[in-house]
């Protein structure tokens, strides 16, 4: 087994820009761990993915974190969380925290009508409803998958006129179910709060996972005595697809254009690997 260190890279990963609202979180929460973030740019939405193609695209990711010597993965991804989460946990000596269910519970901690958001391959797969009737039998949930947000987001047309109609569009069914809670089920999602709160009733609690997530992964990272306590690194920003273009699309939720890497997985870990057992050759 691997060992760990306090002072190594947390790996948080996503399809996209999404996952950004974790990353902010951990700084807000864990000012000083050193991040490696990875965005699927070129696979993204994920929420039109089969379960097959999803778990495979983990993997990969997984994989190549593990290469690059991570402590710890987030995946900052609901559709990753449901349909990867369970089956890639047991395959690696790292921990691997998701969204779904400290999402679920801080949901069951503030609602009894709670509706969630999310992709279409989250929504199908009722992670969240399973999750919240789990802690709570008695709570109504009701979900709406929305294929339109990850887009929207992704391309930054969450000001746009269109933009509020789709949101209308998914979200009056919720509404007119008397929800007393809105779970965003991906984690592109906040970014359109500002458009939400257009529509929803003020008294509407929103919950974000991406707080809770972090929560549990800085007790996890406590209770596993490998907490960081020196100065951070700056954090790495890795994509597989356009990384100007997601250096452009950062900027409005980091405050910065970050510096970008474009990274090949399969090639990457590769190579990582042939260098590694020629490395082994020696001794």
């Amino acid at each position: 087994m691997t060992t760990i260190s306090a002072k190594q890279r947390i790996g948080v990963f996503d399809s996209g820009v999404g996952g950004l609202t974790v990353l902010r979180e951990i700084y807000r929460q864990l000012p000083q761990e050193s991040i490696l973030y990875f965005g699927d740019t070129a696979r993204v939405p994920y929420g039109n993915r089969t379960p097959e193609e999803i778990i495979q695209f983990v993997r990969q990711i997984l994989d190549w974190m593990e290469s690059q010597g991570i402590k710890m993965a987030i995946m900052a991804c609901n559709t990753s969380s449901a349909l990867a989460l369970d089956i890639v946990r047991s395959e690696y000596d790292f921990p691997i925290l998701g969204v779904i269910l400290p999402g679920a519970k801080a949901a069951v901690e503030v609602g009894n009508c709670i509706g969630v958001i999310a992709t279409p391959a989250t929504a199908k797969s009722h992670a969240y409803q399973t999750a919240i009737l789990e802690i709570n039998p008695n709570v109504q949930v009701w979900e709406v998958g929305c294929p339109e947000f990850v887009p929207i987001v992704e391309q930054n047309r969450i000001h746009e006129a269109d933009t509020l109609e789709v949101a209308k569009r998914y979200l009056q069914p919720l509404v007119e179910q008397g929800i007393d809670t809105l779970v965003y089920g991906c984690t592109h999602y906040p970014h359109l709060e500002p458009v939400f709160k257009r529509i929803l009733a003020p008294e509407i609690c929103l919950v974000d996972p991406a707080v809770h997530v972090v929560a549990a992964a800085t007790r996890e990272l406590d209770l596993l005595g490998i907490l960081n306590t020196r100065s951070p690194l700056p954090t790495r920003f890795c994509v597989s697809g356009n990384n100007e273009q997601f250096a452009q699309s950062s900027i409005n939720w980091l405050g910065c254009t970050p510096e970008v890497e474009k990274v090949n997985l399969s090639a990457s870990v590769s190579t990582t690997l042939t260098a590694l057992e020629n490395r082994s050759a020696l001794y």
